[in-house]
């Protein structure tokens, strides 16, 4: 496409969308129609230049013109709190959902790798020997020791807020960084089971795998799980880099990074649950099976309201995208 052509032809309506933008209190009820009109001639210009014959500048002025014009079209839209209860029962769980495939693998396999670490250090006394003195590893592992008392070293609530900010900090780079591939993301999580299987290790060697589990598993089961779906959301974001499918590079990842956007709003209220149980029960003084079962409720609360919600909202059409109304528009191009 000649360009230059395609400016001459089309820049007298852009000048005039934009002096009926300019005066668009004042209009007359023709000249609204014809607001109307350029505006959607506008924007399919925009998305001919972006896909044939890109150029930053006027790629940039069109955007202007196009989003000032669908404003004076569309009215101002402002977030609701049905918006936020449309969010939470819809496109959140949807986007979940719609992630399984990945996620799922993901935490098997994590988990597996979890355990196999946690079994090689606590059944090779060099490794252990590698991770800290003999002395060291006695006051980490003793009744008392560094592991249990790490839940009740700060009041609960700034301990609460700290994992907190902790673990959503993790999840939103496994959702950003995913776009270089996903590399960054298996790194993050290599890390944080390798943490988890050091942990495992040394306390079984101890013999004190259960004062172990009774730690982690309250808090652990939920954190996990959102830990699990940032990092399966951010492989599936660096796979549509390479393998978009029927759309375009830019739609796929425009669409599946909204979509991943949304989802760290929605994980990081997940992980404010559970950095409140690990602030406030795991140290707790209640029973293990109590603290276990506050776990394994909140983490089957957790995946009844991805499976039920999420799916029939999946299944009515919920991706975790914006809605189709507040997209840009486009027109098709060749393949």
């Amino acid at each position: 496409m000649d360009l230059d052509v395609f400016v001459s032809a089309h820049r007298a309506e852009w000048d005039r969308l934009d002096a009926l933008l300019a005066r668009r209190r004042r209009l007359t009820g023709a000249e609204a129609d014809e607001l109307v009109t350029l505006y959607q001639r506008a924007a399919t210009h925009l998305s001919v230049i972006q896909s044939a014959a890109p150029d930053p500048q006027l790629t940039g002025r069109l955007s202007q013109l196009v989003a000032r014009a669908r404003s004076a079209v569309t009215g101002t839209r402002r977030a609701s709190w049905r918006d936020v209860t449309h969010f939470l029962t819809h496109g959140f769980p949807a986007a979940v959902y719609r992630a399984r495939h990945w996620w799922v693998p993901t935490a098997l396999v994590s988990t597996a790798v979890a355990a196999l670490l946690g079994w090689w250090i606590g059944t090779h006394p060099e490794v252990q020997a590698s991770i800290a003195a003999p002395a060291e590893l006695r006051e980490m592992t003793r009744p008392g020791g560094q592991y249990e008392t790490y839940y009740s070293s700060n009041p609960a609530t700034s301990f609460a807020a700290q994992v907190w900010t902790n673990n959503a900090w993790a999840a939103a780079l496994c959702l950003i960084l995913g776009v270089f591939l996903g590399l960054p993301v298996l790194w993050i999580l290599f890390q944080n089971m390798l943490n988890l299987g050091v942990g495992f290790g040394l306390m079984s060697s101890a013999g004190r795998l259960d004062t172990f589990l009774g730690l982690v598993l309250p808090h652990g089961l939920l954190e996990l799980t959102a830990v699990f779906v940032a990092a399966g959301t951010g492989l599936r974001l660096g796979w549509t880099v390479v393998d978009p499918g029927p759309r375009t590079r830019r739609t796929a990842l425009a669409e599946e990074g909204r979509a991943a956007l949304a989802m760290a709003i929605g994980l990081a209220l997940v992980l404010f649950v559970s950095g409140a149980i690990e602030g406030f029960v795991t140290p707790s003084g209640l029973p293990t099976w109590a603290r276990i079962t506050i776990g394994v409720v909140a983490e089957l609360a957790f995946l009844a309201y991805v499976y039920v919600l999420g799916g029939r909202a999946a299944r009515a059409g919920a991706t975790g995208d914006l809605e189709e109304s507040e997209r840009s528009a486009t027109v098709p191009t060749a393949a």
